[in-house]
């Protein structure tokens, strides 16, 4: 697993000083940048991706953008980005919206990822099951002694709704159900695991690529959150994560995500923490 640091409380990545300047993919003019707007947990994969693609295609320039899934298929469909990364699939009223507007999303899988549940390294618990984790994240739970901690409150850190990572933990573990007042929100994986890191008392989620020695990920239902049970699909918070284009990725933008999809790219992935699609 790579460290990551842990530093700042959002992790906002530039690769170019042309951030801003954006047109949608299927009518990229030469020497123009292309955009990639999206996902948290997928910025770091579209930051190394995009720095190795630039050094082999010197007419090339890339610049990237975070903000949440949400995000990232919102500027797909207003067409100021050529490339939209989402840590979720895409929901059928965002296509049909697309289909509206004259833009038809193009779904490309790169990863697979799992959904770590993170606390501090001092907390003494050593796994949680689905229902316990629904239960904390609900106000069901709301002291570690509950599920065979100590006696103190727990700090609930939660994701902001434009998240890809929110909407696939609140579906594969809390079954949809509303989140406790009390909890915290955080724009970014970096912020969970930095509060988490900081809160003795805390709980989160964040991809496992943003697992660092500060915080501890528990098991899920018995079973620990790594690359050998995302890719056999045994660990329960295991999911995809995605690139999206108008249409079919064509040009500059089109050899890029086949570079994402090469084994030079995959292994890329996989030196970001991530999980390759390639078995």
């Amino acid at each position: 697993m790579k460290t990551r640091s842990l530093s700042g409380m959002t992790w906002f990545v530039t690769i170019t000083a042309l951030l801003f300047i954006t047109a949608p993919v299927t009518c990229q003019a030469a020497g123009r940048p292309i955009t990639i707007k999206g996902s948290t947990t997928v910025l770091p994969i579209a930051q190394v991706a995009s720095e190795a693609f630039m050094e082999t295609n010197p007419g090339v320039t890339i610049s990237v953008q975070g903000g949440g899934s949400g995000v990232g298929i919102a500027s797909l469909l207003d067409k100021t980005t050529d490339i939209a990364t989402s840590s979720r699939k895409i929901k059928d009223e965002e296509v049909k919206k697309a289909k509206a507007s004259g833009v038809n999303p193009h779904e490309t899988a790169i990863a697979l990822d799992g959904i770590a549940v993170i606390i501090h390294p001092s907390n003494p618990v050593r796994g949680l099951t689905r229902v316990q984790i629904k239960d904390i994240y609900t106000g069901k739970i709301s002291n570690w002694s509950q599920v065979g901690g100590r006696n103190a409150k727990i700090v609930t850190v939660n994701r902001d709704t434009s998240s890809g990572t929110f909407e696939a933990f609140d579906a594969l573990a809390l079954n949809k159900e509303k989140v406790r007042r009390d909890a915290l929100t955080s724009a970014s994986n970096q912020a969970v695991a930095q509060t988490v890191a900081q809160t003795p008392g805390a709980v989160g989620y964040v991809g496992i690529g943003y697992l660092t020695p500060r915080v501890r990920a528990v098991p899920v239902e018995g079973i620990a959150c790594s690359k050998k049970t995302v890719q056999s699909g045994k660990y329960p918070l295991s999911r995809s994560l995605y690139l999206y284009t108008n249409g079919k990725p064509l040009g500059a933008a089109g050899k890029f995500i086949a570079f994402v999809l090469s084994p030079g790219g995959q292994k890329l992935i996989e030196g970001e923490g991530f999980i390759s699609i390639r078995k």
